[in-house]
């Protein structure tokens, strides 16, 4: 893996670059490499101490698997890295899903070694037949001590023996050995785990490096929990590149930008939300942000407005919008607009197909392609492309037979551009025609003061559904809480705005109101439990 092999060569002829950097801690890229040493001598003793060690999923060729699944950033990001020039597969489990997916997955795919500061998830995998070990960060970080430090003897048969020595350095391991466990969920539905080698890592380096600018000697912020694929992607890119990351546990606007301003970071990677944030922060105190150059997002659709007001704010800074899927690697990207019309990367290959079924063997009929602009399911070939999900965690299949994969995302390709659609479950089918529910929900995105919006489909028994659009009753209310204003209120204005904006059939015909929409742990408004919420007559008709 490219990481490895960077670390060794920038710690050797640049021992004192920053490599990670926290919000009080900071290890330099000669300090990451011994860090690292300390590190696994400690995972590997943890994992060779179980009389009764779980097996591994079978994707991982045996190699002991390693979760971490605690609130820092710092300290996840510092053993990712410092395991990936060692034998051993590393993965990211977030603390806040539910415990029962947490509990799912760590007996589903066989993870050894826990890292985690929960006491319920310890509790519960000791009551379970689980074999492995769950340590807290306080003590995997003293066990590590342990090693920097040798014991004086004092001759007394009472002291403590000698800490076992650090482990070999850190190498530059076979290209086809698995290193990565991700999810692809954890939030509505029990999480899929894939497997990445370091050559998949590799490949999607290239595509990265290529096109984002993860560029050496570039100080990237990269904050949000690093569980997240948009958040290791930036580290593992940045020290796979010769760049310093700098994480943070949570988005503060003030402390992050006294941090860019200090740390003379020229780089930002974080979702579109927190690029709201950024733009806002930056609108106060705009000296803190005059040396950044480019925010780089994704992981969910960017609204034209936050880079209209990027733009307004700090106009020298510049915004890449990408598209990817953690399972594939990285696809295209946007550099105007809202985001969804896409350049695909030369070296991605890009197909829209018709609806996708099932074959008598169990696999993936991938359909055939469809006329260019017509809407259906995307599916790409990458290189970076994992093989497939890991058994036991789900059936779903990511390739069909001719090795081109999707994980049913909805587009249409018209004059060699890429324009999303959402997931399967976004399209709704409606007196025979194909809506798209996303873009129903970006055409109120220019609706003042109307905030969040959810856009759903209800059975119909003459059209098969209804498009129907649910707003929160919080958007509208004014600072002191008294209510929604008229506008928001205003059903005949929200119909007309979506009219002056969307083909007829796009258009909503009924609007709801709740008094929060429901969110996953990551902010994502849940579609299908906006749904349920709205069958069970808990909103409010307008």
């Amino acid at each position: 893996m490219p990481i490895t092999s960077t670390i060794l060569d920038v710690a050797g002829n640049h021992p004192e670059q920053l490599a990670l950097v926290g919000a009080d801690e900071r290890l330099t890229y000669s300090e990451l490499v011994e860090d690292s040493r300390r590190m696994f001598a400690v995972v590997d003793e943890l994992h060779r101490a179980q009389a009764d060690p779980p097996t591994p999923a079978s994707e991982t060729d045996g190699i002991p698997i390693t979760a971490i699944s605690v609130t820092s950033a710092f300290h996840t990001s510092r053993i990712i890295a410092g395991l990936a020039g060692f034998r051993a597969v590393s993965a990211t489990i977030d603390p806040r899903w539910p415990l029962t997916h947490q509990i799912g997955v760590i007996a589903t795919t066989g993870i050894g070694v826990v890292i985690s500061d929960s006491p319920s998830l310890a509790e519960a995998l000791a009551a379970s037949s689980w074999t492995g070990t769950v340590i807290s960060l306080a003590d995997f970080r003293a066990r590590e001590d342990a090693r920097a430090h040798e014991n004086v003897a004092s001759g007394e048969p009472s002291a403590p023996p000698a800490p076992a020595p650090p482990a070999p350095a850190p190498t530059v391991r076979d290209g086809c050995e698995p290193f990565l466990m991700l999810f692809s969920s954890g939030t509505t539905s029990n999480p899929k785990a894939f497997i990445k080698t370091r050559q998949q890592y590799r490949e999607n380096v290239a595509v990265s490096a290529a096109h984002l600018e993860p560029r050496t000697g570039v100080a990237t912020l990269a904050p949000g929990p690093v569980s997240y694929s948009l958040t290791l992607y930036a580290v593992i890119e940045s020290l796979a590149t010769g760049g310093s990351v700098h994480v943070a546990d949570e988005f503060d606007p003030i402390t992050m930008g006294v941090r860019i301003n200090a740390e003379k970071i020229t780089r930002v990677v974080a979702v579109p939300a927190l690029v709201r944030a950024l733009a806002e922060a930056a609108r106060r105190d705009p000296e803190r942000f005059t040396g950044l150059d480019l925010v780089v997002t994704g992981g969910a659709n960017l609204p034209a407005s936050i880079r209209d007001r990027l733009g307004e704010i700090l106009p020298g800074t510049r915004l890449i919008s990408y598209y990817g899927a953690a399972e594939i690697g990285f696809i295209g990207d946007s550099r105007e607009g809202d985001g969804t019309w896409i350049t695909i990367y030369p070296s991605i290959g890009a197909q829209i197909r018709s609806e996708l079924s099932r074959s008598e063997s169990g696999g993936r009929d991938p359909g055939a392609e469809v006329p260019d602009g017509e809407l259906g399911t995307l599916w790409i070939r990458a290189a970076a492309c994992s093989y497939g999900y890991v058994t036991g965690t789900t059936d779903a299949v990511l390739r069909g037979p001719d090795g081109w994969a999707t994980v049913d995302d909805q587009g249409r390709i018209l004059n060699g551009m890429l324009q999303l659609a959402g997931r399967s479950g976004d399209i709704a089918i409606t007196g025979g025609h194909k809506v798209s529910l996303p873009e129903v929900e970006r055409a109120y995105e220019t609706y003042d003061n109307l905030g969040e919006v959810c856009a759903i489909a209800l059975d119909d028994p003459a059209l098969g559904s209804i498009i129907v659009v649910v707003i929160e009753a919080s958007a509208g209310a004014g600072a002191e809480g008294s209510g929604a204003s008229a506008e928001v209120a205003d059903k005949t204005a929200l119909l007309n705005h979506a009219r002056a904006r969307l083909a007829p059939q796009f258009v909503p015909r009924r609007i709801y109101r709740l008094e929060r929409l429901p969110r996953t742990v990551g902010g994502k408004i849940r579609r299908a439990e906006t749904v349920d919420l709205i069958m069970d007559g808990q909103g409010q008709r307008l």
